[in-house]
């Protein structure tokens, strides 16, 4: 199992965690997903054999936010 955390620095509120965890966390390969509001940040469990960091960060793109590291 490999952890990244990336930036998302538009996250706000509530919603936004529950869009990016819901986007994140139906990818295959994704077995846990955590936004920290305060800390405008997103950490993923993942086997990297199932998803790549890029289709992460895609998911994340698509609900709308920009996404560093």
């Amino acid at each position: 199992m490999t952890q990244i955390s990336l930036q998302v620095p538009e996250v706000h509120c509530d919603h936004c965690k529950v869009s990016l965890e819901g986007a994140v966390g139906s990818l295959g390969g994704v077995a846990t997903v955590e936004v920290a509001i305060a800390d405008a940040t997103i950490t993923v469990d993942y086997d990297d054999s199932q998803v790549e960091i890029q289709r992460i960060k895609d998911a994340i793109e698509e609900q709308g936010y920009a996404v560093f590291g």
